[in-house]
């Protein structure tokens, strides 16, 4: 298996007509990817999570606004500008939770708002594009970033340090590095022994297996020492002293440093508040969402029950007819954070005026017609 770092997640295609994402949804047994170039498809591609982690599905925002922007055929900017609305009301309904999708089509929006006096749709159109390519090569140096500071604590902790994630917030869930597993590619950029300074133990994650399928395909590939354990296991590896550390992603976090993550992520951090193991959030600071005072205010995406009863088995495993609960999300309370990593440095509570003090504010909404 080729190492995931050398994947391309989600990139805009050489003639810039079609974003191309690699599919997910068969990893790690396949290796593919899809070029779009139709709203249906790249809405279906969010939502399906062929690409998948808040940062990647916001570049994917980004290219999907512009590649279908660029489709609009008129010369007329007003009428160019209500189809743009229309593009960024319509891929915005994809994934409701993670706020770099939001950001990043509010982003793109923004830029047509404040620049389309004066210019062509022609000349509107390759501004779109340059902004597109703009928030990919951010999110890389972002990522970057954040396994910089990630990497300090590493370092703080000593080489042989066990890592524990839960999902996957690593490569795959960006343009490139991640984040709750880049301070691992950054420690192995600087010399670190794959096979002995590093032991990352990946959550399975119920029930669509980002951890076993994707974290844990990131880390071998990348000849880490590695194991996947199911969800309801991490109090055990925690107890024994296997855990020196916890990295987690995340969707969107509220002001106060509440969060929310894939489901399960909650019960992980109540553990290691109990067993004393330190808990960082990586988070760029475009999933940091100043508007929501706490976490209560984040909505929690409820998906099929299929996912729990039938996917992964060769015949359904729980009885026909039974109620299922499926939230893809919990929220975790700020007072379990050690501290949220960010491209900007780590903040710790009181998180809103950590934020502040680094220049986080609440973003321009664009989304709501006048």
């Amino acid at each position: 298996m080729a190492n995931a770092l050398n994947l391309d997640t989600v990139v805009l295609s050489e003639d810039g007509k079609s974003v191309v994402i690699l599919d997910q949804t068969l990893l790690p047994n396949e290796t593919k990817y899809l070029s779009l170039n139709k709203a249906e498809d790249i809405w279906e591609a969010i939502y399906k999570l062929r690409v998948r982690g808040a940062p990647a599905i916001g570049v994917t925002g980004g290219f999907g606004y512009y590649i279908l922007a660029d489709q609009i055929d008129t010369e007329d900017m007003d009428e160019f500008v209500t189809k743009c609305t229309e593009i960024m009301e319509y891929l915005n309904s994809s994934r409701p939770t993670a706020v770099n999708l939001s950001w990043a089509l509010n982003r793109m929006h923004a830029v047509l708002l404040a620049e389309k006096d004066g210019k062509t749709v022609a000349e509107m159109k390759e501004r779109l594009k340059k902004e597109s390519i703009d928030i990919w090569q951010e999110d890389i140096q972002i990522s970057r970033n954040i396994g910089a500071y990630g990497y300090e604590l590493l370092e703080q902790l000593g080489k042989g340090v066990g890592v524990m994630t839960h999902c996957n917030a690593g490569t795959l869930a960006t343009a490139k590095y991640g984040t709750a597993l880049a301070p691992i590619y950054i420690a192995l950029e600087h010399g670190w022994d794959p096979k002995n300074d590093l032991h990352v133990y990946c959550d399975e994650t119920r029930p669509l297996l980002q951890g076993a399928r994707l974290s844990a395909y990131e880390m071998q590939t990348a000849g880490v020492d590695t194991y996947v354990q199911c969800d309801n296991m991490a109090s055990y590896t925690m107890k024994s002293g296997k855990i020196g550390i916890i990295f987690v992603g995340c969707d969107r976090v509220a002001a106060n440093g509440d969060f929310a993550n894939k489901i399960g992520t909650s019960g992980v951090a109540i553990i290691a508040k109990h067993y004393g193991v330190p808990f960082y959030v990586c988070a760029p600071s475009s999933t940091i969402d100043m508007t929501l005072e706490s976490g209560d205010e984040i909505h929690i995406e409820q998906r099929k029950p299929e996912e729990v009863t039938e996917m992964w088995y060769e015949k359904r495993m729980a009885p026909e007819g039974v109620g299922v609960v499926n939230p893809a999300f919990d929220v975790t309370d700020h007072s379990l954070v050690t501290g949220i990593i960010t491209e900007k440095g780590i903040a710790t509570a009181p998180f809103k005026e950590s934020f502040e003090k680094m220049g986080i504010r609440p973003i321009e909404k664009y989304v709501d017609r006048k």
